[in-house]
């Protein structure tokens, strides 16, 4: 052995025994700074490690312009400012098992077990940039939820609603619930007829969810955040048949540089298309329809009178439609003797006149027409889960069964009486009414199973296909190409945003969003239920119906029930003039862009952002829209009021009274005059 002798290099070995020599007092401390300094350096290397590791992992996860963390992701726009931000609220990414390949940053675990995750940066020509994000659970019974948030911006799109606000206002906070069509009107908190899994926003980014989730939608006021989740426990969506329950959250988020741009591209690519233009005198005379005037007690002798006033009183009319109830029972398909004693003289009567005639429809037989048992021994309903017998369900006109109309035999059978009644008495088509999922049981069973509750409204929808001409539907999932009339669902009468006046624009803005262009905005004056009707009245109030009248002639269609005869002379020449400004302004315009809609998917009723862009105001306004890119409408919706302040975008504009606006930023008309019989409008010069 050896001893080092003090004095370093110049010292001496004297022997190879080692010595032992007690340390003294004064040498620990230098042992133990020793000791100390190398576990410092120990510390600094190995934290110098793991920061270089971090960095390298924190490059990985990111793409040029979005960035993954554990429990979130953000996206950026080409000018660096965040526009998108979601949230992992079911569970966190274990980062480590994260990798990146090419454009895809894909994990395998989260901190529950193991999982498939992935976005995948998607660059299409232009400026859009798109992300597509796919989190699947690797185990039954675990949903995933992401939570959008707001982003300190404005947001459009999702479905119809009871309380139709535009931007969307979200209020208190909402467990998510399945996202399925489902009837406002008796069910106020539900998702409405017409719905799509698409929301856009005023920064300019867009999310289209797929097809394929078992989609539920919540939110929180209070966090400013939609809440997306996927589950199929206590759920009305169910796996495909021979795949395991496993919870897939799939969607597209894309980034443009202004929101009409990312909405023109979005339409494009994702959403159908109509291939056809409706009746063009749809679009250019009213619909007369029986309902709020006369509800189910509409007879043969109330209906020749209404179309001989129609004439009387000189208006025209593309048809008039004859609504519930005009048979014995609700299931059958021959006119009611008593209230009809000669339809076939009746329908020669009116065709002799110059009307053409629609017929209200449904989907529902109920238990006591004779066609409930036909149905039951041909097969024809939507089942109980056992698939053993017909399910039961309860609608506004009593207890029945609902057509399976994923049944091949039962679209036959239900068509094949349509067109007996077109061709017995010269019917042109059909008010198509419900079709909403809410209608079916919570647990049910047809023909072709549903991995989505809500294709039942696509495959209802489809049966106007051979009646579209004329053709009105009140309910659309992925229905866009069915080219007919969509109508919003019945409005009360009344002037607020539940169902009245102000709820207008903001549900036309919202379903023109979600690519249905070829609109109709229920009657005109509302439906004059009891309890429903500000006044109690039997007529909707005199002034909420003729400001009801001035917006509906600024639409694609026109629906009249309650005539403007039973008001006053007044009312009736009101009437005639905007029915006459409907058909020579209007009309022209909205066919020109029906046109266009088959080709581009482009909104003819459009949010006045869709020429303003950049203005923080054109985002929140909902009194006032375009038709195309030229024609602006602010119609007056408060009670009592002859004025209302206008915005107007940059631009030369010439009012309906012929002044001239030559304003090169947006200007602020403050209590602009508008008297009971005008609507405030201008035009782009």
């Amino acid at each position: 052995m050896y001893q080092v002798v003090p004095g370093g290099a110049g010292g001496t070995i004297t022997t190879g025994i080692p010595i032992k020599q007690k340390m003294g007092k004064e040498g620990r401390p230098l042992v133990g700074a020793g000791v100390l300094g190398l576990v410092l350096v120990i510390s600094a290397v190995t934290a110098w490690c793991y920061y270089i590791a971090s960095l390298r992992k924190a490059d990985l996860l990111k793409t040029e312009l979005l960035d993954l963390n554990k429990d979130r992701f953000l996206i950026r726009n080409q000018a660096g400012a965040i526009v998108f931000r979601m949230a992992f609220r079911s569970g966190t990414l274990d980062l480590d098992s994260c990798s990146k390949e090419g454009e895809i940053l894909s994990c395998s675990r989260s901190e529950a077990g193991k999982l498939n995750f992935f976005i995948q940066t998607v660059r299409p020509k232009g400026t859009v940039m798109c992300y597509r994000v796919r989190w699947e659970e690797l185990e039954s019974d675990r949903p995933v939820e992401h939570a959008m948030s707001y982003n300190g911006s404005h947001w459009y799109g999702g479905a119809e609603s009871s309380t139709q606000h535009w931007p969307i206002l979200i209020t208190g906070q909402q467990a998510p619930k399945p996202f399925v069509t489902s009837d406002i009107y008796s069910n106020r908190n539900d998702f409405g007829g017409i719905l799509e899994r698409y929301w856009l926003s005023s920064n300019a980014s867009a999310i289209k969810i797929n097809d394929s989730v078992p989609f539920h939608l919540g939110w929180n006021d209070t966090e400013k955040t939609m809440y997306f989740q996927a589950r199929y426990q206590d759920s009305p969506y169910k796996p495909n048949p021979g795949h395991p329950p496993f919870a897939e959250l799939s969607y597209r988020v894309c980034v443009g540089s202004d929101v009409t741009s990312i909405h023109k591209y979005m339409v494009r690519r994702y959403f159908n298309k109509p291939n056809k233009v409706p009746s063009k005198a749809m679009f250019r005379h009213p619909i007369w329809s029986t309902w709020a005037l006369h509800k189910t007690e509409i007879d043969q002798e109330k209906l020749l009178e209404y179309a001989a006033n129609i004439q009387k009183y000189s208006f025209n009319c593309s048809h008039l439609e004859l609504d519930d109830r005009y048979t014995s029972r609700y299931g059958e398909f021959e006119f009611d003797p008593v209230k009809f004693p000669n339809a076939s003289g009746m329908f020669q009567k009116l065709k002799a006149d110059g009307f053409l005639i629609t017929l209200w429809t449904h989907p529902f037989i109920n238990y006591d027409s004779a066609n409930f048992h036909v149905g039951v021994q041909k097969g024809l309903f939507v089942r109980e889960p056992t698939g053993m017998l017909p399910a039961l369900v309860r609608w506004w006109n009593g207890i029945g069964s609902i057509l399976d109309f994923t049944n091949q035999d039962a679209r036959d059978w239900f068509s094949s009486h349509l067109r007996s009644l077109k061709l017995n008495y010269g019917v042109v088509s059909f008010k198509f009414d419900a079709g909403e999922t809410s209608y079916l049981p919570w647990q049910f069973s047809t023909r072709t199973p549903l991995h989505d509750p809500s294709t039942f409204t696509r495959r209802y929808t489809e049966m106007a296909i051979p009646f579209n001409e004329r053709a009105e539907l009140r309910v659309g999932y992925q229905s866009q190409n069915i080219s007919c009339f969509f109508r919003l669902i019945d409005r009360d009468s009344v002037w607020g945003y539940e169902l009245g006046l102000k709820s207008l624009i903001p549900t036309v803005l919202t379903i023109s969003i979600l690519g249905y262009q070829f609109i109709m905005p229920d009657m005109i004056g509302g439906n004059v239920y009891p309890n429903r009707t500000d006044g109690g009245r039997r007529l909707p109030d005199r002034e909420l119906y003729i400001r009801w009248l001035e917006l509906s002639a600024f639409m694609p269609a026109m629906q009249f029930s309650v005539p403007p005869w039973e008001y006053d002379a007044e009312v009736i020449q009101i009437a005639q003039r905007f029915t006459a400004l409907h058909e020579t302004l209007v009309a022209p315009r909205v066919l020109e862009l029906a046109g266009e809609v088959l080709d581009t998917g482009d909104p003819i009723i459009r949010p006045l952002w869709w020429i303003a862009t950049g203005d923080e105001t054109a985002y929140k306004i909902d009194s006032q829209f375009l038709i195309g890119d030229d024609l602006m409408v602010a119609p007056v919706l408060e009670p009592g009021k002859q004025e209302r302040d206008i915005y107007l975008p940059a631009g030369r504009w010439r009012s309906y009274k012929g002044e001239i606006f030559d304003n090169k930023g947006p200007l602020h008309l403050t209590d602009y005059p508008v008297d009971l019989d005008e609507i405030a409008y201008f035009v782009w010069m």
